[in-house]
């Protein structure tokens, strides 16, 4: 796996539609969820992928602190499904927790987490924050690095 990280004014159009075509895949498609992905967010946020033969295998969107949350956040993980189990999900969340610490200067960060994936979370050094809640019909919870 090839990692890239890359501001939204750096991404190339194929990049981009990668990134959007994998997003939709998993979070539309796979998930039955009609949910409005493209929020503008993007524009403000880095944008770390892995790439196997060109094609975007595995994503993750940095987000700054102000945007989201006071804190730096990271959202939008996502790794194809035919990855899964491999253990790409653990270096994607790595390498996003060490490029938000180096872009944003911080060692705390928000997520917005599936509560499906609360242990893979915790796994990864985030603690539940508050209690769970609905977004776009999945329950989600905060968590807090």
């Amino acid at each position: 796996m090839k990692w890239i990280a890359k501001t939204f004014d750096e991404l190339s159009v194929h990049e981009l539609y990668g990134i959007l075509q994998l997003r939709a895949k998993v979070f539309v498609v796979e998930q039955n969820c009609a949910y409005q992905d493209l929020d503008n967010t993007d524009k403000k946020a880095w944008h770390l992928f892995g790439t196997e033969n060109e094609s975007i295998m595995a994503y993750a969107r940095l987000i700054p602190q102000g945007v989201n949350y006071p804190e730096a956040s990271i959202g939008r993980v996502v790794v194809d499904p035919s990855l899964r189990g491999k253990n790409i999900g653990k270096e994607l969340m790595k390498l996003a927790i060490t490029k938000c610490e180096e872009l944003f200067a911080t060692k705390q960060i928000t997520i917005s987490a599936q509560c499906y994936l609360k242990k893979f979370y915790s796994e990864c050094g985030f603690k539940e924050v508050g209690e769970e809640y609905m977004e776009d019909n999945i329950p989600h919870i905060k968590m807090k690095k």
